[in-house]
């Protein structure tokens, strides 16, 4: 199972103790106990546990995700809904199946596609609470990745923080996207573009509305580096920009 770093990504400065607990116990002794459990099986506890707790929020996108990636398929999954509704409630199974179709009628033909000459990777799970929509993510380098934005998918405003140095680089690969820094005007993104994001400055960047969009993210060498994750571009702002 991979490393999880959910915990530490949103949690490690506000609440360390608990981020340790859900990335190192929860998932790193818990869900990492196949020998006991398949992965599949932890999948569809944890999906049934959250429908009949009404639990039908972004973490639960999650597990779905995850189960999927863990080899629950479309009509297992409906299945288990169908079931599982006898059971949490008729309401809670509405919610659920309108998650699980966003997951899971995705054209896995078609996403292979996307993502330019690099491929488009994983779904970007561990960062998805940043980005408004699905994003996949393709590790390149140690300070490299492919960053891939289904239409209208965004990440949220955020900041490169470094005493000295630091900052990104976005090649754009694939498709049309959108940048902007803030108090300024957003710029329009195509294939082979390329953006050095300053330190320490506001920005967001993400797809268009009709187009997937590929980039490579670069990190820049710095000193006491960090990303500050702030509030999201919502829909009033975004549907502006055309």
């Amino acid at each position: 199972m991979e490393k999880q770093t959910a915990g530490r990504d949103s949690l490690g400065k506000f609440a360390p103790k608990f981020a340790q607990l859900n990335d190192d116990v929860l998932f790193g002794e818990v869900w990492s106990r196949e020998d006991k459990l398949s992965l599949r099986d932890r999948s569809l506890v944890t999906l049934c546990v959250f429908m009949g707790k009404g639990l039908i929020d972004n973490s639960l996108k999650y597990h779905l995700i995850n189960a999927k990636k863990n080899g629950i398929k479309k009509d297992e999954m409906a299945e288990i809904i169908t079931h599982a509704a006898f059971y949490a409630g008729w309401p809670n199974a509405w919610a659920v199946f309108n998650l699980a179709k966003e997951v899971y009628e995705e054209d896995e033909d078609t996403k292979e596609e996307h993502g330019g000459i690099f491929g488009m990777g994983e779904p970007n799970l561990a960062y998805s609470q940043y980005f408004i929509g699905n994003s996949y993510l393709k590790p390149l380098a140690k300070t490299v990745a492919n960053v891939t934005f289904e239409p209208k998918c965004r990440n949220n405003w955020h900041i490169h923080k470094a005493s000295s140095g630091g900052g990104q680089i976005l090649i754009c690969i694939e498709g049309e996207g959108w940048y902007q820094e803030e108090g300024k005007e957003a710029q329009k993104l195509k294939a082979g573009d390329v953006i050095t994001i300053p330190p320490n400055v506001k920005h967001w960047h993400g797809a268009s509305a009709n187009s997937w969009f590929s980039h490579l993210a670069i990190e820049v060498f710095g000193e006491n580096t960090s990303t500050q994750w702030c509030e999201q571009v919502i829909d009033e702002e975004y549907n502006k920009l055309g």
